[in-house]
This record gives structure tokens, C-alpha cells and sequence, in this order.
């Protein structure tokens, strides 16, 4: 079911149904490049990206300096923003409290992929 809702006055639910809704046509561009992390800690909380989301990530999309990717970095992986100046990389936080880590040994860094959408459960 793929509908809008009013933020104000409710109108008869009927009038909005148009079909059965996939989340996969909506979400997920290249099934084959594409695959799901669950967030741990709050060093994204500034880019809406919560302790407990569901990343969708795709691993065939360019990753630019900006996007929001998925990284193995000393064998750990990190969600953070890619920051490319001059061929050096940092990972940039979008919280504060967290510092910017500045990519010193390529060979122990790996993208694995962009960050395309944030799925959250509502409390």
C-alpha cells in the first residue's frame, strides 16, 4: 500500500490506497551491489543516524568526498563522512563529541560502500 497522510485533518483512508508497496523498489537500486548494517554508537547522531538504525549501503556507487560511507579501517568497520583533500582521507564524524580520524595507512583502509538510506523504528 503505497499512500499519503494528512498532518492535518484525517481524510477516508480509501481515497489514498494505490497499491501493495515494496520496499525494495524504493530503496534498493542494485540488489546485487547492496547490503544492510546496524548501527552502533552515536558518533552520526548530527546526520540523523541513530544507535540501532538499519543502513542500507551500495557498494557500486562512486564514493566521493561528502557521502556518507561504510569502511573497514584497521579491520573494524566505521560509518562516517569522506572527506578527500589532496589524496588524504578522513573520516568525519557528525558529532563533537568525536574527533576526526585522518587515514594514515591505506593499506588497513577499505570502503565498502555508500550509505543510501537510514531505516528507523519508531519507539
Amino acid at each position: 500500500m503505497l499512500s499519503r497522510v494528512a498532518a492535518g485533518f484525517p481524510s477516508p483512508a480509501q481515497d489514498y490506497i494505490e497499491r501493495r508497496l515494496d520496499l525494495n523498489e524504493h530503496l534498493i537500486r542494485r540488489p546485487s551491489a547492496t547490503f544492510f548494517v546496524r548501527v552502533t554508537g552515536e558518533s552520526m547522531t548530527g546526520a540523523a543516524i541513530l544507535d540501532g538504525d538499519l543502513l542500507i549501503v551500495d557498494r557500486s556507487i562512486e564514493p566521493r568526498s561528502g557521502k556518507i560511507i561504510i569502511a573497514s579501517l584497521a579491520g573494524e568497520l566505521t560509518v562516517k563522512r569522506l572527506l578527500i583533500e589532496n589524496e588524504t582521507v578522513t573520516l568525519i564524524p557528525e558529532n563533537p563529541s568525536f574527533s576526526p580520524i585522518h587515514v594514515a595507512e591505506p593499506d588497513d583502509f577499505e570502503i565498502w560502500g555508500v550509505v543510501t538510506a537510514v531505516i528507523r523504528e519508531t519507539p
